[in-house]
């Protein structure tokens, strides 16, 4: 585990937490979300691999454990084989990424898998090949989009293209899919999976229905 500890995650909604960011996944956020949608087992769900100390095990331990991992892109995974072996969650991954775990049991998926009556992952191919955001129905619609979408310096959502980026076209094509997805009642907040500094302390990119549609389908 991480020599200093790290901060204790902070609190979104209700029941939706965000952690601070992971040197292991270049200063990536990670999530956490309590969905008690079936009370027996709840499907409670880590967003990426937050930084792995003893604060972060202590307080997933005190929200009950985690019962989904899920993994948005290949830069997410950090200390993704020790929380597995200490929580025995099942670690969701797109179907062409599932290779970089070889040493604990996954669960791929193609096009979408729903975890929980409330919340599924969708493909959503460009940043990397199995890139993809997890879309959870509570407070208006709230979608983690991993690095398929970043703020910009405004703190409005884009497609970002960088040194590491797989496939351009097909990263705006899936923004563009996403655009068409949702609505107005369906799509209330973004859950950014870094550059949050430049959300200037908002907990989320709100009006995201709104904001999704102001994104050109030819990014620069």
């Amino acid at each position: 585990m991480a020599a200093s500890p790290t901060k204790p995650p902070r609190r979104l909604f209700e029941t939706i937490f965000a952690f601070a960011p992971n040197r292991d996944t270049q200063g990536g956020t990670a999530y956490f979300i309590l969905d008690p949608t079936t009370p027996e087992e709840p499907a409670h769900i880590l967003v990426d691999a937050p930084p792995w100390d003893q604060t972060t095990q202590d307080f997933l331990t005190a929200q009950g454990g985690v019962r989904w991992l899920f993994i948005s892109h290949r830069g997410g995974l950090g200390q993704a084989t020790k929380i597995q072996r200490t929580f025995g969650c099942e670690v969701v991954i797109q179907e062409q990424e599932a290779y970089l775990l070889p040493q604990i049991p996954t669960t791929p998926f193609r096009h979408s898998l729903h975890l929980s009556p409330l919340t599924e992952a969708l493909w959503t191919p460009g940043h990397s090949p199995g890139s993809a955001c997890l879309y959870h129905q509570a407070y208006g619609g709230v979608l983690f989009t991993g690095r398929h979408l970043l703020p910009d310096q405004q703190g409005q959502p884009r497609p970002l293209r960088l040194a590491k980026t797989f496939h351009w076209p097909r990263q705006l094509a899936q923004v563009k899919a996403l655009k068409h997805r949702f609505n107005e009642t369906t799509l209330a907040h973004l859950c950014p999976g870094a550059n949050l500094g430049f959300l200037r302390g908002q907990p989320t990119i709100a009006a995201a229905y709104q904001q999704l549609q102001g994104i050109p389908d030819q990014a620069p």
